[in-house]
Order: C-alpha cells, then sequence, then structure tokens
C-alpha cells in the first residue's frame, strides 16, 4: 500500500512538471535589420555612348551597263574579284560594231575626195572668171558645191567617231577599282543598254559610308555639346566613332562624321548623317549593316552603378538609405551608360546614398545597417 501511494505520488508530480513547462511560452526576439552594402552617389564628368543602326555603302557603287546591244561574247571576271580601275571586265560581240566603222570609213573617204575635186573646180574657174571667159554664176555654184562637199566631210568624220565609240563600248572596262558583285548575265547572253538588270556593280570600299538618323532632339543635343560657329566646326570637335557590325564585334578602325543632311526627313523627322571608315582591308562590303557608337561628354555627371538598379516595366528604380537608415525605392531618369554605370538625368543627387546589392526582397520604409562601399569596389 505504502509503495503504490509513492508511484501515485511520483507520477502527480511528474504531470505537475509537465504542464509546468507547456505554459512557459518563449517571449519572441525582435528581428534584426539586414546589412546591406551602401553606395554614396558621386559626381564627375564622364562620356556617354549612343547607338545608332546603320547601313553601310561603299565610296562609290558604280552599276556596269553596257551602252551597245549585242551577244556577251566573254567574261573577263568571277564574282567577289577584285578589280582595278580601266581592267577590262566584259566583252560584247563587235562584228556589226566593226563593220559600222569601216562603212563609216569608205563614206569619210568618198567624202574627202568629192572635197578635193570641189577645191579643184573652183581653182579651174577662178582664172576664167577673172579673164571674162566664163560667168561668175558658175564659179558661185562650184564654190557652193565645195562647201557641200566639205559638210558632207564633216557628217562623215562624224560618223566614223560615233562608230569609233559604239566599238570601243563592246569592251566594258572598271571606271573604278572595286569589287565585283553579282553576275546575272553569263557568257552568251544577249544584252542591251534597255535591260532593267546591271551587268554588275562595281563596289569602291578602299572608303566605306555608314549612314545614320538622328531625332530632332538627339540632333539638337549633339549640336549644344560641342564649341563651334558652324555646323563644320561642330562636327570636326566630334570624337572618332566606333562601329558595332550585326555579330556585336567592334570595328578595329575608327570613324569619322563628316557629312551631316542639308534638312530633317518630313516623314521621320529625323536627319541622316555620314560617317566614314578606313578599309584597307575589304573587311568591310556595301549593304553589311550595325551600328555606330557616338560618345557625348557630361560635366559632372551624376554616376550609379548599373548593378544598383532594378528595372521594372521600362522604368529604372534604386533603393534609397535616408539619415535614419530607411530605405525608399524610388524612380531615376537615365541620360545613358558610361561602362558599367548610369548617368543620371533626374532622381538622385551627388552625395545621396543607394542600396548597392540584396535589395530584391526590400519594402518601402524597411530599415538596414549600411555597410559603406568605394567607388572602386562598386566597379569590381
Amino acid at each position: 500500500m505504502k509503495q503504490t501511494i509513492i508511484i501515485h505520488a511520483i507520477a502527480l508530480a511528474a504531470l505537475v512538471l509537465l504542464y509546468g513547462c507547456k505554459g512557459e511560452t518563449a517571449a519572441p526576439q525582435a528581428a534584426q535589420a539586414p546589412s546591406l552594402p551602401v553606395y554614396a552617389v558621386t559626381q564627375h564628368d564622364a562620356f556617354t555612348w549612343q547607338e545608332y543602326p546603320v547601313t553601310l555603302e561603299g565610296r562609290t557603287d558604280v552599276e556596269i551597263r553596257p551602252q551597245v546591244d549585242g551577244y556577251l561574247e566573254k567574261i573577263f571576271v568571277d564574282e567577289g574579284a577584285y578589280v582595278a580601275a580601266g581592267q577590262p571586265i566584259f566583252k560584247i560581240q563587235d562584228s556589226r560594231y566593226r563593220e559600222a566603222l569601216n562603212n563609216a570609213t569608205g563614206t569619210l573617204n568618198a567624202s574627202e575626195a568629192a572635197v578635193i575635186n570641189a577645191k579643184l573646180e573652183v581653182e579651174k574657174l577662178s582664172p576664167l572668171v577673172e579673164g571674162k571667159v566664163i560667168s561668175e554664176y558658175q564659179l558661185k555654184s562650184a564654190k557652193a558645191s565645195l562647201k557641200i562637199a566639205e559638210a558632207n566631210n564633216r557628217q562623215a568624220q562624224a560618223a566614223v567617231a560615233s562608230a569609233k565609240i559604239n566599238l570601243g563600248y563592246t569592251l566594258v572596262t572598271a571606271p573604278v577599282s572595286g569589287y565585283i558583285t553579282r553576275l546575272p548575265k553569263k557568257q552568251g547572253s544577249l544584252v542591251s543598254a534597255a535591260d532593267p538588270l546591271p551587268l554588275t556593280t562595281l563596289s569602291d570600299i578602299a572608303e566605306v559610308h555608314a549612314y545614320f538618323s538622328l531625332s530632332e532632339s538627339d540632333f539638337m543635343a549633339f549640336r549644344d555639346k560641342y564649341e563651334g560657329n558652324t555646323l563644320a566646326d561642330k562636327i570636326k570637335k566630334l570624337p572618332p566613332l566606333a562601329l558595332v557590325l550585326s555579330n556585336n564585334s567592334e570595328y578595329e578602325q575608327k570613324g569619322k562624321v563628316d557629312m551631316v543632311d542639308g534638312q530633317f526627313d518630313k516623314s521621320t523627322g529625323a536627319i541622316t548623317l555620314r560617317a566614314s571608315f578606313p578599309n584597307a582591308k575589304g573587311l568591310l562590303r556595301s549593304g553589311n549593316t550595325g551600328k555606330v557608337k557616338i560618345g557625348l561628354p557630361f560635366a559632372n555627371a551624376v554616376l550609379i552603378p548599373q548593378a544598383a538598379t532594378a528595372e521594372i516595366q521600362d522604368k529604372i528604380f534604386v533603393y534609397t538609405v535616408d539619415k535614419d537608415n530607411k530605405i525608399t525605392k524610388i524612380p531615376v531618369n537615365v541620360l545613358g551608360k558610361s561602362g558599367t554605370d548610369y548617368l543620371i538625368k533626374d532622381g538622385l543627387k551627388a552625395g545621396d546614398r543607394i542600396v548597392y546589392k540584396g535589395f530584391e526582397s526590400l519594402q518601402d520604409g524597411a530599415v538596414i545597417v549600411p555597410e559603406k562601399i568605394t567607388p572602386e569596389v562598386a566597379v569590381k
């Protein structure tokens, strides 16, 4: 009996202890503020690069067309070949033009003989008129015949010159040095000056021109950024341009803007500029596409790392930190890029603090523990 009472007492004590432990609730601990790197906004001179799509054209793109009709007797070059100015490209069958020249030459010889006969007649009649053997009328008639013979001779000379020109047109030579494009007509084809397509196009690409358009606002910004009394003076102050090809590689040579169109396009509101790039190696061809990068200088620009921004629905936001280390998400207006930095037009000023990274889950009004970083660290 006594043993049973002791066991019950022990069990009761255990229950009391168990319920006592369950009744004690641990007090919740306050959430600690996250420790995040904070970047101090800086301000200094910078360059921003604006990109514009371009189409490249050779310095000279010449359509080679036949000047006379005939069968294409010979093609001296292949597609894509380089030719020098004056080098033969095509030969058109010349037999009928050679015969035309022979015929014109015969007519010229006959006209020259007629001139000689007319002169002899004038020389024969002149003393007879002076001696009053014959009337003056006969001499005047002989002189008129001489003038007709001389006129016929000049026409015959022109016909020979024209026949020589047509015969010369049967050999088509390169007017400039450059590269041959496609050859739509093959040997034996009938060609004509009225053909809608040229025999080929000859592209002089020792230098290529990149044509691109600026909107009116971009053009005004460009015009206001550079010193000079005239537009030509301002163009001279432009830094060299970079050409980015369609595969995103940058062309090894820099270019220079050397032409601005005389007026804006009324339909697009844009104005065309031309930049020229040296192309001694022939790496660029007419018809290539890409983009030109124009550098615009900005004095005392507000710069922030791109990594410290978030893009949401085509807007760029940063997370500012006030004096109490409280977070506020604000939009910023970006002027352009300079390396890995954004140039800020509106929304921030030098000395403002922004969260550099780790802001993805932050809410407005949240408090953080700032970790100061330097601009050098931000670049890395």
